[in-house]
């Protein structure tokens, strides 16, 4: 089974996201993320046995308790960079305590023998995938013009499991388990 830790986002910016998106597509024959599969990763665990699976649901409900944290979905980008994109994706403003419940998540699953982060933190909503070379330019016009866009606010109070299953319109996500800030 593939598995990741991560957040939810409330409705009403899933629906903001997935009109900014419908605007976007046109532009750019690009990988687009399903609206509703939109999510904050804060570990990717991968491939994992499903009969250890209550292994990583005791180690994540282990967690320190932490207070609810307050979320800011603003700014756009790509991942490595806009002169070789990857990854387009819309910005995660939060406080300290996001990267920290990062932290905590890999270093409690890194205790199973999941894979440890190598990379920084660097929360953000992955809006499409460039898997091959194509134009940009009309894209690149009117992100210019939304770079500051917000898409949202939200309180997270709680994070989640999630299994991931490989489908043909892209893959189909199903919350295991939640785990509620205190």
């Amino acid at each position: 089974m593939r598995l990741f830790v991560g957040l939810d986002l409330p409705a009403d910016s899933i629906r903001t996201l997935d009109a900014f998106q419908a605007r976007l597509r046109p532009l750019a024959r690009l990988s687009w993320s399903p609206a509703a599969n939109l999510h904050i990763t804060t570990k990717f665990i991968g491939e994992w046995p499903e009969e250890r699976l209550e292994e990583v649901k005791t180690a994540l409900r282990a967690l320190t308790p932490r207070p609810p944290i307050d979320i800011r979905i603003q700014g756009l980008g790509f991942f490595p960079h806009e002169r070789a994109p990857r990854v387009f994706w819309a910005g995660i403003e939060a406080p300290p305590e996001l990267a920290m419940l990062a932290r905590d998540t890999d270093e409690a699953l890194g205790q199973l023998g999941v894979a440890r982060e190598t990379r920084p933190f660097a929360p953000h909503l992955t809006l499409a995938r460039i898997r091959h070379p194509v134009p940009l330019d009309r894209l690149l016009r009117e992100i210019a013009a939304a770079r500051a866009k917000e898409f949202g606010r939200f309180t997270a109070r709680e994070f989640f499991l999630y299994l991931s299953k490989p489908a043909p319109g892209g893959s189909v996500y199903t919350k295991l388990a939640e785990f509620p800030f205190s």
